[in-house]
């Protein structure tokens, strides 16, 4: 706690709050005395000012464009780690040593295997299902199969437990992929690291011999380290949320994958390939809706430029720009819909409106890119999302469970029907 103060003069009354510090960006107002001494509640809609936990997990300044894992910046992360790497220092809140590394990547390999039980529950769904329903389905579904509930004071059961979510999760996600194609399904296979295991299962085919390309296991660990955790957003604030009610570890993931699928938080990457198709559809004039996105009357918005948090470039869009580009050049592939999302991209690079305005693309522009050189069908994108948020949904459940968090409960301002008397039906 600060030594200042922020003072509230209501109904004739002078109350004091303390100021909570912070390590880095917004300091807080503990109100939690509020309503009990002035009988008030906060109003803050969509919480956008409020704070609803201390975390030490993940930071970031959308003014300056910054953001860091643990403390460390995300450049830097992504530059030097692979993917299982950060899942360690999320859930742990250090980087593992050698040691450390090793025991950790052969306890989700113990776990890389999914009980065959689980491929009769993915039958049922039709092939024309949504794959987030798919995933939220079978990863609530994991609670049968693990119904042990997870010890949160036993550490070595809440380890098994998070590495458990870890292997099984990238099972779920490469399956419920391969149901929507109608391929046969794949495990796992432990000579491989997380990632190239997972793109394996993903795309290998049984009739043909499967090669791991380099340039999309490393574009995949850079974008699965980008989306690994993002601070309070709503998926990772509706997992704390179930958790607090001390549901379990599985059942707490499923809420945040529902969470995530909205359009407005992991839709975001699908609809820019939307938007390039529309773009494609209506002739390819990328001047023309260039256009019709500076018109303030005009109901289109490009869709991957700018973001709702960071006022400034999306620190994590100048690091998958090389990644995109690499992967374009590689594959070396003709799409006119990623020639439209290139022109763009050099228009929001140069006009002097999107640099006014600070319409830079951000991650999502250029994951949407990525995803569709690699044959990802666009309804997949947010499972892609959601395999790179695991390890942060993970740690920020464990946080929460650690301290025993109070179960959330906001509260509201009633402005329904003031209190009136019944009227039988036949008197209506």
């Amino acid at each position: 706690m600060s030594d200042n103060k922020v003072y509230l003069k209501y109904d004739g009354q002078e109350y004091e709050y303390p100021i909570v510090d912070s390590v880095m960006g917004d300091r807080g107002i503990d109100i939690s005395k509020l309503r009990n001494q002035t009988g008030l509640i906060t109003l803050d809609l969509g919480y956008k000012n409020t704070g609803a936990t201390v975390s030490g997990i993940t930071y970031l300044d959308g003014d300056k464009g910054e953001l860091f894992y643990r403390g460390y910046p995300i450049e830097q992360i992504a530059e030097k780690s692979n993917f299982t790497e950060v899942m360690y220092l999320l859930l742990h809140g250090e980087l593992p040593g050698k040691a450390q590394f090793d025991e950790f990547e052969k306890n989700i390999k113990h776990y890389n295997w999914v009980a065959e039980e689980m491929k009769k529950i993915l039958d049922v769904f039709p092939r024309s299902a949504h794959p987030m329903g798919v995933l939220s389905s079978l990863t609530s579904a994991l609670t049968a199969f693990n119904p042990r509930a997870v010890d949160i004071r036993n550490k070595e059961d809440l380890d098994h437990a998070s590495e458990m979510m870890i292997a099984k999760f990238a099972h779920l996600c490469a399956w419920t992929y391969r149901k929507t194609q109608g391929y046969s399904l794949n495990h796992g296979d432990n000579r491989l690291s997380y990632v190239e295991n997972f793109y394996r299962m993903m795309f290998r085919r049984p009739n043909e011999e499967f090669h791991l390309d380099p340039v999309v296991v490393g574009a995949l660990e850079k974008l699965l380290i980008l989306h690994a955790d993002h601070e309070q957003n709503c998926s990772t604030s509706t997992v704390r949320m179930v958790g607090s009610a001390r549901t379990g570890l599985f059942a707490s993931i499923s809420a945040g994958v529902s969470a995530l699928w909205g359009p407005l938080h992991g839709g975001a990457n699908q609809a820019v390939i939307e938007m390039l198709e529309m773009i494609e559809k209506d002739g390819g004039n990328v001047e023309k809706y260039i256009e019709k996105a500076k018109d303030k009357n005009d109901s289109f918005r490009l869709m991957g430029f700018g973001h709702r948090v960071y006022k400034n470039f999306d620190p994590r869009a100048k690091i998958i720009k090389k990644a995109a580009d690499d992967i374009l050049g590689k594959l070396g592939i003709h799409d006119k819909a990623l020639d439209i999302a290139m022109q763009l991209e050099k228009v929001a690079l140069e006009d002097p409106y999107f640099i006014e305005k600070k319409l830079y693309p951000n991650v999502d522009f250029y994951s949407g890119i990525i995803y569709r050189a690699l044959g990802i069908p666009t309804e997949m994108f947010t499972v892609m999302f959601a395999l790179g948020r695991l390890p942060g949904w993970i740690s920020q459940w464990k946080e929460m469970r650690l301290r025993e968090d109070p179960i959330g409960r906001p509260r509201q301002v009633y402005q329904g029907s003031p209190k009136r008397e019944y009227v039988p039906i036949e008197e209506r």
